[in-house]
C-alpha cells in the first residue's frame, strides 16, 4: 500500500480570517502531496535496493523515507487539529490531565508557544502522549523527525515552517502561533487522546486509560 494525500476537512478559505486559504492551498496541494511523493519514490527505491541486492544508497533511502513518513504523519495530523469553529480551551478528560502534567491551561499554553517559538530553523511544536512514564509533554520537533521522545505519539501539532504561515504572517512567527489557538480543534485532541491512552510499550508498568 501506497500514501496517499488525505482530502482536507474543510475548504481553503474556511480558516480564514485566522489562516489564510491561498496558505491552505499551497500547504496542502504542493507541500504536502510532495511528502507523499516524497515517501512513494522512497519506497521503491528501496524495493528496487532489495531486488538487486545493492545498498549502496541505503542511508539516504531510509533519511529520504523518515523524513517523509514523517512529513505526512504530522501534516495530516495538522488537518484534523485545525477547525473553523475551533479555539477556546478543552474540556473534561485532555483539560484534567492538562492540569495535572503543566499545572493550568495557562502553563501548558506559555510552554508550548514558547517551544513553537523557540524551534531552531524548521520544525514544530507538539502536544504528544508519552506513553512510558503515561503523560502529557511538549516536544519540539526539528524539521519532521528530532527532538522527540521515542515511542511519543503526537496529538497536536503546529507547524513552525515557514510554508506554513510566512505569506500571511510574513517574520512574526509569534503572531501566527497565537493565531493558531483560535483554530485548535480540541474535540479532535480528545478522540486522538482516549485512543493512545491505551498505549503500551512493554518497557515498563502498562498505562490503563
Amino acid at each position: 500500500m501506497t500514501y496517499q494525500l488525505p482530502d482536507l476537512p474543510y475548504d481553503y478559505g474556511d480558516l480564514e480570517p485566522h489562516y489564510s486559504g491561498k496558505i491552505i492551498e499551497l500547504h496542502h496541494d504542493k507541500h504536502h502531496a510532495a511528502y507523499v511523493k516524497g515517501a512513494n519514490e522512497a519506497l521503491e527505491k528501496l524495493v528496487a535496493a532489495r531486488d538487486k541486492n545493492d545498498f549502496s544508497s541505503i542511508n539516504q533511502l531510509e533519511k529520504n523515507l523518515a523524513f517523509n513518513v514523517s512529513g505526512h504523519v504530522l501534516h495530516s495530523l495538522f488537518w484534523q487539529n485545525l477547525t473553523p469553529d475551533g479555539g477556546g480551551e478543552p474540556e473534561r478528560e485532555v483539560s484534567g490531565l492538562i492540569d495535572e502534567h503543566f499545572g493550568s491551561f495557562e502553563g501548558f499554553k506559555g510552554h508550548l508557544e514558547h517551544a513553537a517559538n523557540g524551534v531552531q530553523g524548521s520544525g514544530w511544536a507538539a502536544l504528544a502522549w508519552e506513553p512510558m512514564a503515561g503523560r502529557l509533554i511538549v516536544e519540539q520537533i526539528y524539521d519532521h523527525q528530532g527532538n522527540v521522545g521515542q515511542g511519543s505519539v503526537p496529538l497536536l501539532v503546529c507547524d513552525m515552517w515557514e510554508h506554513a504561515y510566512y505569506l500571511q504572517f510574513h517574520n512574526e512567527k509569534a503572531d501566527w502561533v497565537k493565531a493558531f489557538w483560535k483554530l485548535v480543534n480540541w474535540d479532535d485532541v480528545a478522540q486522538r487522546l482516549k485512543k493512545v491512552r491505551r498505549l503500551e510499550l512493554g518497557l515498563d508498568h502498562p498505562v490503563t486509560a
